[in-house]
Parts: structure tokens; sequence; C-alpha cells
């Protein structure tokens, strides 16, 4: 008998170990890799269900939007040797050359999307060069818009890139008209498994009027999609309806053309800070609003408005993977002390993705400001494991005394 156990057991043994060697070939890896991190996710969500994210302990009551002071416009001279310009009629419809299509990886939307916006002006990498340096561990889901133009400028460098918020669709239009694909990024609903809410990346590179619909090269469904304006605008939303142009540096004049005030990135971010208002005047309870609202306040660095605004957004209901893609609350909650709530909402995102090296960042200063020091030296390491490049963690950890 005893013999028999001992035979099963080194049975045993020898299948795990075959097992776990063939999932280590590159193949096979990469078709179960995905697999077997969503069925976590699937199982975590069921011992701890939930669709949205928790509201903050420090948030106090909601609040009545508070109207925007007016303001006293400033004069604008008239220089009367410049001639009054009549605004040229759109085309109907435009589709741009479309550059070769690839399909993306696993969590790899962003570098895929920027692959086929560089190569629409001659680039000719793929998805992973982008991928190796803004995010090497393939379970990092989230490459947020400040790397994709941090890697045009470092990487691609005979191109300009540049990025704002608070675009609509007409914007869209005319810079695709003028010649220019744009990327957006925007929320929708995984159709599969019930998976909810997530982020995309789409580059746009045509638009019909008549069918109401641009043309988006999607790196996950495929090229030339059409998605009708609405739809593409309620998604786009959710992301302050940021978009990034990428151009070569001699067109730099008629794209601040294009752009009028919005090119002025100050300029820009007040504009979008009165479109959330406006939005939140239609609609008390749009949490996106809400959290656009608080992304603009954080960027003039009102960051108790910004945190106030956040506090809406999350007691409304926002889904539990957005701060996998935007981390606005963690900033205005932790410079305004609220540091148990930077960790809350960081273990809420953690849990369902445990490879998202922003909330570990921001757990770890927390947990610093706590008196933790011990473990915010583990976030800013584990961040840093998913991401060596990472140089926000990197000078956290050396901050801290980490080595």
């Amino acid at each position: 008998m005893s013999s028999r156990i001992g035979w099963f057991s080194l049975g045993g043994v020898l299948a795990t170990g075959l097992l776990a060697g063939l999932y280590l070939l590159p193949p096979i890896r990469d078709r179960l890799e995905w697999r077997f991190d969503a069925a976590g996710g699937i199982v975590r969500g069921w011992l701890h269900p939930g669709d949205t994210l928790p509201t903050p302990i420090g948030h106090g009551p909601r609040l009545t939007l508070t109207p925007a002071p007016t303001r006293t416009p400033r004069p604008t001279p008239i220089l009367t040797s410049t001639p009054t310009l009549t605004p040229t009629p759109l085309p109907e419809a435009v589709a741009l050359p479309a550059p070769e299509w690839e399909r993306q990886d696993w969590n790899n939307c962003g570098p895929a999307t920027l692959a086929l916006g560089l190569r629409f002006f001659g680039w000719t990498g793929d998805q992973f060069d982008i991928s190796d340096l803004l995010k090497p561990d393939r379970g990092d889901k989230n490459v947020n818009v400040e790397e994709l133009v941090y890697y045009v400028r470092t990487r691609a460098g005979w191109l300009s890139a540049e990025y704002r918020v608070g675009g609509d669709i007409d914007l869209l239009r005319r810079l695709i008209a003028a010649g220019f694909p744009v990327i957006i990024e925007k929320g929708y609903t995984i159709a599969e498994g019930g998976g909810g809410w997530a982020g995309h990346y789409l580059l746009l590179t045509g638009y019909d009027d008549a069918a109401q619909a641009f043309i988006a090269q999607d790196t996950n469904v495929g090229p030339d999609q059409r998605v009708a304006y609405t739809v593409l605008d309620d998604g786009w939303r959710a992301f302050n309806r940021v978009y990034i142009l990428i151009y070569p540096p001699d067109d730099q004049p008629t794209i601040e053309a294009l752009l009028g005030s919005d090119a002025d990135p100050d300029v820009n971010r007040e504009h979008a800070l009165e479109a959330a208002r406006a939005e939140i005047e239609a609609n008390s309870e749009d949490a996106y609003a809400w959290f656009n609202l608080g992304t603009n306040l954080l960027y003039f660095d009102r960051y108790e408005e910004a945190a106030e605004a956040f506090d809406q957004a999350l007691s409304i209901g926002l889904p539990w993977r957005f701060t996998r893609y935007q981390f606005g609350p963690y900033i205005a909650y932790f410079n305004t002390a609220r540091y148990q709530d930077v960790v809350d909402l960081a273990d809420a995102t953690l849990y369902r993705t445990s490879k998202a090296e922003e909330s570990l960042l921001w757990r770890g200063w927390a947990r610093f400001r706590m008196g933790d020091t011990y473990g915010a030296i583990e976030d800013f390491r584990s961040a840093l494991t998913i991401n060596p490049n990472y140089l926000d963690a990197q000078y956290a950890l050396d901050y801290v005394g980490g080595q």
C-alpha cells in the first residue's frame, strides 16, 4: 500500500512539473495566461461581489454644485491687417488611409493603438516595441495617455505628440478632415461573460455624416469599424473626452489653428472644467461629469474642490475598473491628508487588478504618511516589479530609503 501511495505521489509531482514546464513555453503561456487571470478576477468577484468602487469614508454630505464665478472677458485687440476668415465647410465624409492593422496582445490596446497611429506616419515598429518600455509585464492592464505621449516624444522624436481633453465630435471631424487621425480613450461594456465596464483606445481615421459614424481602427475587434457619433461620445466622456494627436513638427501651426484656444493647455482645461460643470447642472447624478470636474480641478492644484468632486462621483457610483485607468482621487485625497481613503480605494482596485502600479504607488505614499514605512517600501517595490521603468516608483523608493 505504501509503495502504491509513493508511486502515486511521484506521478503527481512529475505531472505537475510537466504541466508547469509546458506552461512556460511562450505559445502555451500566451494562450492560457489571460484566461487564468480572467478566471481569478471572476472568482474574486464571486467572493466579494460589487460592480462599483467604495464610497470614501471622508466623504461628507452630497454637494450642490456651486456656480462658477462670472468672469469679465479680457478685451481682444482687433488687428485691422488680419482678414476675417469664413470657416470652410467640412466634407460630408472623409476616409484617411488606414495603417496596417494588428491585433492587440492581452491588455495591450494602448501600445497597439499607438503603433497604428505611428504607422500612419511611416513608423515601422509594432505594439511590442512600445509595450516593452511602457508595460513590460503583460498582466499590467493599463497604459495611460501621458505614457503614450512620452513614448512618441522619446522614441519617435521625429514626430510631435500632444494630448488635450474636453474634445467634441466636431473637433474630431475637423482634425480628420485636415488629414490627422486621432487616438481617443473611451469606456465600453465587455460583451463576453458579463465582463462589465472597461476602458479602450481607438484610432479614428474617418467619418461619415450621412451614417453619423466614425471609422475606427479597433485593435481588439478589427480594422475599419463603424462607431456611431452618439455611442463614441457616451463612452468618451468617461475619460474627460481625452484625445491624442501625432503629427510632423512642421504641421504645428496647422494643429494650433485647428485647436484654436485649446492649443493652450491651461485654456483647454478651463474649457473642460466649464463643460463638466454644464453636464452636472444638466444632471447632478452624472458620476462621470463629477469625476471629470475633479480631474480638471486637479490640473489647477485645487485639491479640496477636486476631492469633493471625486467624492460625489464615487458616492453616485463608478465602475470597479475605473481607478485602473484614472488616478485623480488618489492625488486629491493624498494632498488633503485623507490617507485612509487613498488606502481603501487602492485596496479595492488592487483586489480585482493586482498589477496596477499606480494604485501601488499611491497606496505606498499614503502608508508612508501614516507611519507604515515598511508597507510603503513593499508597495513601491511591487510597483517596480510590475514595471521596472516606472520612474515615479523608483523616486518614491529612494525617498523613503528603501534601497
